[in-house]
């Protein structure tokens, strides 16, 4: 009897919690902001706003960056970014990246986004259009882990005039802040 209204205990305490949330809006309401840090297996774009590192044959790349949002109406954020990145080979210096665009949350859960991003440095300024789409899990009431894929095309001739596209998979982590 007690395990019984231990559970529903539970079950209304948690009913009540989630209306609570509801009504106070949810983390991709409008008005919320979102600052997000991701990680970039196996993006090999130029321009990085996120963290990765990677080391072939003894040449160590890596890149640092981090990117906000505000979401203009509900699910909908507009998203600006900035990196680092230096890809470990002497006589090149590192490069100045990125990124403008939009994220979507469809039903709240599942985030797509489409961005413009580039970089500038070592006299080349490759120019891209990002594609992303993932599912957001929300592990507290502000935070989520993000795992999704990317898909860059390159628009410029110092991104390959789209015959050099870039695919990958990244984490995000999100902290929203109303």
């Amino acid at each position: 009897m007690k395990k019984l209204l231990l559970m529903a205990a539970v079950a209304v305490f948690g009913f009540t919690n989630l209306n609570a949330q509801d009504d106070e809006g949810g983390q991709t309401s409008e008005g919320t902001w979102l600052v997000e840090i991701n990680t970039g297996f196996g993006e090999s774009s130029t321009s990085n706003t996120g963290f990765s590192l990677r080391s072939i044959d003894g040449t160590t790349a890596w890149s640092v960056g981090g990117e906000a949002g505000y979401f203009v109406i509900d699910d909908l954020a507009v998203k600006a970014g900035l990196g680092y990145s230096d890809l470990g080979i002497d006589g090149i210096d590192g490069t100045f990246n990125w990124k403008l665009g939009a994220k979507y949350y469809v039903a709240s859960q599942f985030p797509v986004g489409v961005d413009v991003n580039g970089s500038s440095g070592n006299d080349v300024s490759p120019l891209w259009v990002g594609l992303q789409a993932g599912y957001a899990w929300f592990v507290a009431d502000n935070v989520s882990i993000e795992p999704g894929i990317r898909y860059g095309i390159g628009l410029n001739e110092d991104a390959g005039d789209g015959d050099f596209n870039v695919f990958g998979v990244n984490i995000g982590f999100n902290i929203f802040f109303n």
